[in-house]
């Protein structure tokens, strides 16, 4: 969903690159669910409409924290507010038809941006009606490589940013997971990026509205 917002002949451009958070959406297998009830209801008597939500941390757009896949490290409190806003590079990456690693990233133009989005072949399988593992993510030496390269923040388009080990090199390095993003309607270039985890604590995700200005 993309809203343009004009003021002085100056237009505005706000794309929200979150996945609705609904019945159906994508789930990780063995993740758990989602769930929104009614609890009381205005038809029933009660003053207001009040529901209940049952959602995975790692459902739908999501930060990861180190605790994620490093048993006894911080939760997603710990994860530094600045790295979510500020200019961000989104980067054609459907050429990539293999896992990321170092030699795939060396050969997208990165540029030196701290927050990178990976627009990869991903992107269509969110019109699939549910979750496939056949998605492109990144591995160690990927990761890696963005460490090197001084990334604050890396996120793709599907529901995993990576495999064990580029996770554990990722969330060990302090460098911020933005899993589950859909990036179709954003074309490649700079932007503002503003995301907006939950404050979980001691949690190893957090759910996230990110949206791109441009």
């Amino acid at each position: 969903m993309s809203v343009v917002c004009r003021k002085e002949s100056v237009a505005r451009v706000i794309l929200d690159i979150s996945v609705p958070i609904r019945a159906g959406m994508h789930v990780y297998p063995g993740n758990p669910g989602f769930r929104l009830e009614r609890h009381e209801s205005i038809a029933d008597g009660a003053q207001a409409n009040v529901s209940n939500l049952e959602l995975g941390v790692h459902n739908g757009t999501h930060v990861d924290g180190a605790l994620h896949f490093i048993d006894g490290a911080a939760g997603t409190e710990a994860l530094p507010l600045e790295a979510f806003v500020g200019p961000a590079e989104v980067i054609d990456a459907t050429s990539v038809e293999t896992d990321i690693d170092e030699a795939a990233l060396q050969s997208l133009p990165l540029g030196d941006s701290e927050r990178v989005l990976l627009k990869t072949r991903n992107s269509r399988l969110w019109e699939l009606p549910e979750f496939t593992p056949d998605f492109i993510r990144l591995t160690g030496s990927g990761a890696r490589y963005l460490i090197a390269r001084g990334v604050r923040l890396i996120g793709i388009d599907y529901l995993s940013i990576g495999d064990a080990e580029a996770h554990r090199e990722l969330l060990g390095a302090g460098v911020v997971a933005l899993e589950g993003l859909d990036l179709r309607a954003a074309d490649p270039g700079t932007y503002q990026l503003v995301c907006l985890p939950l404050r979980l604590e001691g949690s190893d995700g957090a759910p996230s509205r990110a949206i791109l200005v441009r």
